[in-house]
């Protein structure tokens, strides 16, 4: 069982963290959900007219043809601490963000539904809904997984907005995305991603090769593709291991071979859905929720996922909830009220609110990781806590992502 850290003789009570001291995400000025808005309004696309609410403000400079690559877990601090296997990309670190040699922010939580729908639909996870990885269905009581859309429910329900790639494609803009096959018609692409055409390639080396012909393919285009197996890796084996180091050598390989296509008037950004951290497996960094009476006792269902928790009290518990999570985590989490966190800016820009559907998708309190601990539930999420990479919280190596540029 958890327990809260206590003064003893010479030491003090640890201060516990204040959840609007949390490094937020760069909301409006540079994050992923800003991506795609600016890209497309460099394009010629009226995105405030089409979609308003949209932020156009990465002040990135304008190009006719645009790639977006994605590979997902490429963190910002592991791609800079692994220069060694990844020469090419390494070498764009300058160019990052308009050639600032600066990140962007992923998004809270840090997570690959929560951030391919920032990216897609051009929002923060308080306007499109998908606010972690599980959430509750406040019309159902059920625990919804984003990623992998269990329990079923309408997907343009969950998510209504029109997508960037949509907006692109109306106003004329030759759009694509490039991925495995299997990504065709999932909920998740279709809330997110879609628009334009899907072209299903199974090896990366088809994937880069048929971008780089679409994006020639007209005067103004739009094409999206990914990777999937540097986060998978990391999950697996950690990104300390080799497994890890040698898909980070692969994807290396694959932009630059994207980059040598490039047909002219072309820019290529390669950024990412988020990063990731190696928790030890022991007690006191790998906290079981289902072996933890404190932390149970109140608590209806547990959301989110090990390093960036949504927790939903039973009626009248909210408080007390709340109170016990901050007495047992909150000298290494930041642990916030509903309220809490979206005042102070978790799931969009403080001051903006979040979407009357998506308040009760949000835990009464959520839990966010500073220090290298994690939340596990090992009965109810076996899987999940089996993992030795793990993301979602908005330490930088989580939170902070890449956005390399290639130009022609």
């Amino acid at each position: 069982m958890a327990q809260p850290a206590t003064a003893g003789p010479g030491r003090h009570e640890p201060a516990l963290l204040d959840p609007r001291t949390a490094p937020v995400p760069a909301y409006g000025t540079g994050s992923l959900a800003d991506l795609l808005p600016t890209v497309v309004a460099g394009q010629g696309v009226d995105v405030h007219s089409a979609a308003p609410g949209l932020s156009t403000g990465l002040g990135l400079p304008p190009a006719d043809r645009v790639c977006v690559f994605l590979v997902d877990g490429l963190g910002w601090e592991l791609l800079r601490a692994h220069a060694d296997e990844a020469p090419f990309l390494s070498g764009l670190l300058a160019s990052s963000c308009g050639g600032t040699g600066a990140p962007i922010t992923a998004g809270f939580p840090s997570t690959t539904a929560t951030s391919l729908a920032s990216v897609g639909t051009g929002r923060t996870p308080g306007a499109h809904g998908l606010p972690g990885y599980t959430v509750l269905d406040p019309d159902t009581g059920a625990l919804m997984n984003q990623l992998r859309w269990r329990p079923w429910t309408d997907p343009h329900t969950w998510q209504p907005y029109p997508t960037v790639f949509r907006l692109a494609d109306a106003a004329g803009v030759h759009t694509c995305q490039v991925s495995a096959p299997d990504f065709r018609h999932t909920p998740l692409t279709k809330i997110a991603l879609s628009g334009g055409t899907f072209h299903g390639r199974l090896s990366g080396e088809e994937r880069m090769d048929l971008s780089a012909e679409q994006l020639a393919a007209a005067d103004r285009s739009l094409v999206y593709t990914y990777y999937s197996e540097v986060d998978g890796k990391g999950h697996r084996f950690g990104v300390d291991s080799d497994a890890w180091r040698g898909q980070l050598m692969y994807v290396d390989r694959l932009a630059e071979r994207l980059a040598e296509q490039l047909p002219p008037r072309s820019v290529l950004y390669v950024t990412a859905d988020h990063g990731m951290i190696d928790i030890p497996f022991d007690p006191d960094s790998r906290i079981d929720f289902d072996e933890d009476w404190e932390l149970r006792a109140g608590v209806a269902v547990l959301g989110g996922e090990a390093r960036a928790r949504h927790v939903y009290a039973v009626p009248g518990a909210a408080a007390d909830v709340a109170a016990v999570w901050r007495e047992v985590l909150g000298d290494r989490m930041w642990v916030a009220t509903r309220e809490e966190a979206i005042a102070a800016g978790w799931f969009g820009p403080p001051g903006a609110g979040v979407d009357e559907r998506v308040y009760g998708r949000i835990g009464d309190v959520v839990a966010a990781a500073r220090d290298d601990v994690a939340v596990v539930a090992t009965e109810t999420e076996p899987h999940e806590s089996a993992m030795v990479g793990l993301h979602g919280s908005m330490t930088p190596v989580e939170q902070l992502v890449p956005l390399l540029e290639v130009r022609t």
